[in-house]
């Protein structure tokens, strides 16, 4: 027997025709709304522990809106869901303010750090005067996010970060030295000119890796909680990733599988509203990503990702819960200020990319108002905890610093032509063909290390 399919028009006369009440008519279009309402994205009291305040508040009203599941989505509907001007009151403040003048100006260093690094990168690029190799994924406007979670974990937890991950290096304590070198392809960089931009990465400070996948990190932090759990280890691991990488089954699979094992794993959403050049509402079929994590059990939260305190504070309590083998996901919700990658749109000595045909130019300047840098500064002035004098002369010293470790780099050492075969796998004896030059190719003979080819005999397939 075929499915009879009926649309509501149809539905709607046969009711009247069966004689249905005008009361149950009208109940129909309540119970169609009621099946599309708008879900609250709340963190679970186990969580949560006691924190109260904007935080949390926040979460409620931008998951009611619910900037994604919208196929009607226009560019310029960021300006929506436009972040507070202020850091919020409550609880959650004031345990953050409780950490202290060093901590605190620790953090808002690095955020200025982080901020000088990338700007000047794109002032050098675009000026013309020094090579940049590669694609560059600027992370301008997201750095409260990355240096407010780095500042609730300890140094032996472990991250894994996206193709935009400068910020998170930074936030993690890396010297912007080997970073310029690294994108500079010298081999004084963290990955001797082996990673570039996307795959800068240190694994002496816990960074389990930046990803060119989208969603890769999913499965290497998930993967390095496992390691964790099975070496009953007091670590936590934190991927870090974009709107468009949580809409991957990369994302959902971490997520099973820590819920399934009880692994200290979070999953940290960076929300910016875009995946590349298309709008995450247009490809999500949830009101925040987030909420993904809700058929299974998992705490999940959305909050202000310019919010220094909101984001250390939902980091906090994720970090809390994981060690005790709690799986969480945290949503950060703050607009990237540039394209996807590259500069386009932008112009040196100009914050932001305008022009842009995918959003609208007053939804970058308004986020723009909502600088988290700014957001933070000024309320280290209201609350008393800094100077104005004092958070000047951090900008002077982060601007200095990296413009230093910008022209230091240049001095750095080319990689030789033939480090190209280090680092990869080959059968014994095998010869390699490397270009030199532009003339022709230049061979050599790469010789498998010996432990390795006892290995090679004892695998099961051939290498």
């Amino acid at each position: 027997m075929s499915e009879m399919k009926m649309d509501r028009r149809t539905f709607l006369k046969t009711l009247t025709a069966a004689g249905a009440s005008a009361a149950v008519m009208s109940t129909v279009p309540q119970m169609v709304a009621a099946q599309t309402a708008p879900t609250v994205v709340m963190p679970n009291p186990e969580f949560v522990k006691g924190v109260t305040g904007a935080a949390y508040e926040t979460a409620v009203s931008l998951a009611t809106k619910g900037a994604f599941n919208n196929l009607q989505w226009q560019p310029g509907d960021g300006i929506k869901f436009l972040a507070p001007e202020k850091i919020g009151t409550g609880k959650y403040v004031d345990d953050f303010k409780a950490l202290g003048k060093a901590k605190l100006l620790d953090i808002y260093t690095k955020m200025v750090q982080s901020r000088q690094w990338e700007s000047q990168a794109k002032d050098l690029f675009l000026g013309g005067k020094d090579p940049i190799y590669g694609t560059f994924h600027m992370y301008v406007g997201e750095e409260s996010i990355a240096c407010a979670a780095m500042a609730a974990l300890e140094p032996k937890d472990v991250i894994t970060s996206t193709h935009r991950g400068h910020g998170h290096l930074i936030a993690k304590g890396a010297d912007m030295y080997k970073m310029s070198a690294e994108i500079r392809a010298k081999t004084e960089g963290y990955c001797k000119a082996f990673g570039g931009s996307m795959h800068l990465t240190s694994m002496e400070l816990g960074i389990g890796g930046m990803n060119g996948i989208v969603g890769g990190g999913w499965h290497l932090a998930s993967g390095a909680a496992l390691s964790m759990k099975i070496n009953k280890s007091s670590q936590v691991s934190v991927c870090f990733a974009g709107d468009g990488a949580a809409n991957s089954r990369y994302f959902l699979n971490s997520l099973r599988n820590a819920k399934l094992y009880g692994l200290p794993y979070i999953a940290f959403i960076e929300n910016n509203f875009y995946n590349a050049g298309t709008a995450g509402a247009r490809t999500s079929a949830v009101k925040y990503q987030a909420e993904l994590a809700k058929g299974l059990g998992i705490s999940c939260v959305t909050i202000d990702g310019t919010d220094v305190a909101a984001v250390w504070a939902a980091t906090r309590d994720a970090v809390a819960s994981a060690r005790k083998g709690v799986p969480s996901v945290i949503e950060a919700v703050a607009m990237r200020w540039y394209d996807h990658s590259g500069f386009a749109g932008g112009k040196v000595g100009q914050d932001g990319a305008f022009g842009l045909p995918y959003r609208s130019d007053e939804e970058v300047k308004a986020w723009i108002g909502r600088d988290p840098n700014i957001k933070f500064k000024n309320w280290l002035i209201e609350q008393k905890i800094a100077t104005a004098d004092e958070l000047s002369k951090i900008d002077a010293d982060g601007k200095a610093a990296a413009a230093k470790a910008w022209a230091d780099s240049l001095k750095g050492t080319a990689p030789k032509p033939q480090d190209g075969l280090k680092n990869v796998w080959m059968n014994k004896d095998v010869e390699a063909t490397q270009w030199f030059d532009r003339k022709g190719p230049a061979v050599t003979t790469y010789q498998f290390p010996e432990y390795l080819v006892e290995l090679h005999k004892n695998m099961p397939f051939e290498a």
